[in-house]
């Protein structure tokens, strides 16, 4: 019989290693923001949150939005640290994970500060051959980000904030995409580019939980349009935004869920 060490095994139910969180100390719905300051923000909408961990590039709190228990932790960037992050938060409860990031689009309609909500994500990164072969999808929960998308829509209506839905790009070198590499992108009608998405949904598929994300527009590379330089009102507007709208996709689920048990 092998002695190599089972990590499913060994961490299921307990404290875990990065994200220093145990048990009891997160609701079943989790936002993840990439960076940590932004933990702060989502915490905001919350009533009660307390910081329950800080450690390594993951600042979790924990707080009710409507009487809905709900947890923010941030994931840091790229697909490694944010499958650590969904991995052992779905090993102490977690059940639904929505990132809320920022993301760079192709898309030449598509403006600084609008919404964009992720349909399927191409798996330009190496994280998820860990999991599944490269012809394996990378689709968020169908369910959730339908209500997301609604939701989105609904908020936003009558604001000069769009929101767009399609295929996002995840990859893992941000300055390796090149004008040819994105051109190429382009050409297939890719929406987006992030570096979470398509491994927050090949982990989150394989162990059984709902994951959808929606990111805020932080420029347009068709349009050559960034803010790489220069803080920019509108797509912190749109972080702000997309937290509200999250929250309450998260309290529409839930009050789906009791009309469901008591019909």
């Amino acid at each position: 019989m092998s002695n190599t060490l089972d990590k499913d095994a060994v961490t299921w139910g307990q404290k875990q290693y990065h994200i220093a969180l145990c048990p009891g100390e997160i609701g079943e719905y989790v936002l993840l923001p990439g960076d940590p300051a932004r933990s702060d923000i989502a915490a905001q909408y919350l009533t009660d949150a307390k910081l329950m961990a800080n450690n390594r590039e993951h600042r979790t709190f924990t707080g009710y939005y409507k009487g809905v228990k709900i947890s923010v932790t941030s994931t840091g960037m790229g697909c490694p640290s944010a499958t650590i992050a969904a991995e052992e938060l779905i090993r102490i409860g977690a059940k639904t994970l929505i990132r809320i990031g920022s993301s760079a689009a192709l898309d030449p309609r598509v403006k600084i500060g609008d919404l964009m909500i992720t349909l399927g994500a191409m798996k330009n990164e190496g994280t998820s051959r860990f999991y599944v072969p490269d012809g394996f999808p990378a689709v968020p929960d169908l369910e959730l980000t339908h209500l997301l998308l609604q939701t989105a829509r609904e908020l936003t209506q009558g604001t000069d904030t769009a929101v767009y839905a399609g295929i996002t790009s995840s990859d893992d070198a941000f300055y390796g995409e090149t004008p040819e590499f994105i051109d190429k992108l382009r050409s297939y009608k890719v929406m987006n580019l992030d570096m979470e998405s398509s491994a927050l949904y090949t982990v989150a598929h394989l162990r059984g939980v709902r994951a959808a994300t929606i990111n805020g527009t932080s420029g347009n590379l068709t349009n050559a349009e960034v803010i790489y330089v220069k803080k920019n009102e509108k797509l912190h507007e749109a972080w702000e935004k997309e937290i509200q709208i999250v929250l309450e996709t998260i309290y529409r689920l839930e009050q789906q869920k009791k009309e469901a048990h008591h019909g």
